[in-house]
This record gives structure tokens, C-alpha cells and sequence, in this order.
């Protein structure tokens, strides 16, 4: 069979018949991915029971509101008498400084040229010299108003602003504390002869032409200025409280300031 099949090839080259190749015709298959089993990864028993092992938060009661606002309170109380009621608690914070009266503010670059300089110096100095003194009384006040908070006073102050509880402070002791404040700042102010100097002062501005100086209540002045930087004391204090967990320096105030 084989050679009648070349006989049979030959015979079709001699007679110049064309013969077809023979072709294999190879179909290729693409093969589609394998779709992904879409199949839900299994929680593990931990993720189960999470929510059921979590601890539970307890609400604040009303006592530990009023208690956590007390001690608060008490700590920015003792950190603001404590900043200012030393040397330099007011002089060297130029955030709380007394600066002159500013019926003198305007005189002042006249009289330091006129060669006042060391009269004026010396006169702020005594001023804030005063307020130093003072600052310790405020403690004892502080601590009454603490003890009357009421339940309703520590909810407001809690969800309050950043300085809420000062400034409620600062509405039920500011009469208190300018009667506590203004036998100390009167002694203070004749010890370091305060009046004096500012009189002196006022009386040399008038012997200078142009500068015009108006009398002011240098005890009154003092005072306020001297319960306006305690109070300004008292805010950062409280700031800290609120928003710095270092300055929560005990578990109650951690507690009831750490969820707000």
C-alpha cells in the first residue's frame, strides 16, 4: 500500500497536479478563570463574643459629677493662689503683670524721656509687690465656694465651656474676694508707699507741658487687676484640666474629665 501511495504522488508531480497538504487544524480552547468562591471569612469566637465581654462604661452619677467638679476645683484653685501668691507670681508672668494705670500708660513715654524712668519702674513693681500679698487670701474663699456647689451648678459646669467653671468662680467670689483682697492691697500699698509714688508720678507729669494726668484710685485699680490675673490663672488651670490627661492628677478627675 505504501508504494502504490508514492506510484500514485509521483504519477500526480509528473502530470502537474497539485496536491493539497494536509493541515492540522488545531483549536485552541481558552480556558475562563475559575470564578472565586465568594465564601465569608468565619469570625473567630473572639470577634463573636467582643461585644458581649466588653466592659460596660457606667454613667457618672450626680455625686460623682459634683465630686469630680469639686476636686478640679480644688486642684486649680491651690495651682492658680500658689502661681501668683509668691515674688514675682505676677511680676514675673508677663501674662498677669500690672502695668500702670492707663491714664499714666499715655504719660509714660514722656516721663521715662523726662528722666522718670527708675520712679516708674519702681512704682509697677510696688503694684504687683501688692497683688503678691493678696493672692493667698483667695484660698480660704475658693474653698467655701467649693463646699456650696449644687448638683445642678456641676451638670452646667461638666458640659460647659473651656473655661465654665471660672467663670462661674469668678461670679460667686468676685465680691468676696475685692473685700478680702482690699485691707491686704491697702497695707501692701502703703508698705511699698505705692500711693506716693503714684502721686509723685501724676505730679511730675503736670509740670510737663502737654501731658494731661488724670487721678485714678490706685487701691481700686490694684485690687482688679490683682483678681483679673487670679482669675486669668484660674483658666489655664482649668484648660489643663479638661483637655491635658497629665494635668487629671487623680483617678476621680481622669474619670469624670477623661469622657468629655
Amino acid at each position: 500500500m505504501k508504494s502504490l501511495r508514492c506510484w500514485i504522488i509521483i504519477f500526480a508531480l509528473l502530470a502537474g497536479i497539485p496536491i493539497a497538504a494536509q493541515t492540522t487544524t488545531t483549536t485552541t480552547t481558552t480556558k475562563k478563570p475559575a470564578k472565586k468562591s465568594a465564601k465569608k471569612k468565619k469570625k473567630s469566637i473572639t470577634e463573636i463574643l467582643a461585644p458581649v465581654l466588653a466592659p460596660v462604661v457606667p454613667e457618672l452619677t450626680d455625686d460623682k459629677i459634683v465630686a469630680g467638679l469639686k476636686e478640679a476645683l480644688q486642684v486649680g484653685t491651690d495651682n492658680a493662689v500658689k502661681l501668683t501668691g509668691k515674688e514675682d507670681g505676677y511680676f514675673g508672668n508677663p501674662d498677669i503683670k500690672i502695668p500702670l494705670p492707663k491714664n499714666m500708660q499715655k504719660l509714660e513715654n514722656g516721663l521715662r524721656i523726662a528722666g522718670f524712668a527708675p520712679k516708674i519702674d519702681e512704682f509697677i513693681l510696688s503694684m504687683n509687690r501688692a497683688a503678691e500679698q493678696a493672692a493667698p487670701e483667695a484660698r480660704k474663699i475658693f474653698v467655701d465656694a467649693i463646699l456650696a456647689m449644687t448638683f445642678e451648678d456641676a451638670r452646667k459646669l461638666l458640659k460647659g465651656g473651656d473655661t465654665s467653671i471660672t467663670e462661674y468662680f469668678q461670679d460667686k467670689t468676685t465680691p468676696a474676694l475685692t473685700a478680702a483682697f482690699t485691707p491686704i492691697v491697702e497695707d501692701a500699698l502703703q508698705k511699698h508707699e505705692v500711693t506716693r509714688k503714684y502721686d509723685a508720678l501724676t505730679g511730675k507729669a503736670r509740670t510737663i507741658p502737654f501731658l494731661k494726668a488724670q487721678t485714678v484710685d490706685i487701691k481700686e485699680y490694684v485690687v482688679t487687676q490683682a483678681l483679673n490675673g487670679l482669675f486669668f490663672m484660674l483658666s489655664e488651670e482649668e484648660r489643663k484640666i479638661r483637655k491635658d490627661p497629665a494635668a487629671q492628677v487623680t483617678s476621680l478627675l481622669k474619670e469624670v474629665f477623661g469622657k468629655h
